[in-house]
């Protein structure tokens, strides 16, 4: 698996000039989707929804939601 390319706009186009701020999108080789953004999953693990899981090895990451807009027009259909 590797990253094939950055979704979206770089960090430093959203405003993180010391690389402090770096919440990203990646589409990887094998078509899945590769976040960075906050670690919550402590936070929200009890407000998902009842119909809504985690796996013991996965974590719920929050990505600013200017990251996700500026990604929008490069994430595909299909």
């Amino acid at each position: 698996m590797k990253i094939v390319r950055r979704i979206g706009v770089p960090p430093s186009a959203r405003g993180s000039n010391s690389g402090a701020n770096c919440p990203d999108v990646f589409e990887l080789s094998d078509g899945n989707f590769a976040v960075i953004g906050t670690e919550a999953t402590e936070a929200l693990d009890g407000e998902l929804p009842a119909d809504a899981a985690r796996a013991d090895y996965e974590r719920i990451v929050v990505v600013s939601r200017e990251t996700l807009i500026r990604a929008k027009a490069d994430i595909p259909d299909a």
